[in-house]
């Protein structure tokens, strides 16, 4: 019997990070040193925005401070964060509560 509740508790903690991994964002952050063309450029290029795509996105991280620009699983996004950071732009994955 206990190793059948071990069992089922192991199950249960692998589909809580199964389920936890689904659900990120990709947000970017505002600052007052990196322009809109790198901002843009930057979201082209890492996470294949259309340039339409990347210039709203920029407008939205300059008025509001910070912007999801990207959903997935921490495994994809963690790259993009990576390569997003390594520009010399503020960028973090957040968890979303689902």
């Amino acid at each position: 019997m206990t190793i059948t509740n071990n069992h089922t508790k192991l199950k249960e903690d692998v589909d809580v990070l199964t389920q936890l991994d689904e659900y990120c964002t990709l947000i970017v952050w505002n600052d007052e040193v990196n322009s809109f063309d790198w901002v843009i450029e930057t979201l082209v290029e890492v996470c294949g925005h259309s340039a339409e795509q990347a210039e709203q996105c920029a407008i939205i991280i300059d008025s509001k401070g910070k912007y999801a620009v990207k959903e997935g699983s921490y495994d994809t996004l963690k790259p993009m964060c990576d390569a997003i950071t390594d520009r010399s732009i503020g960028a973090t994955i957040e968890v979303i509560a689902g």
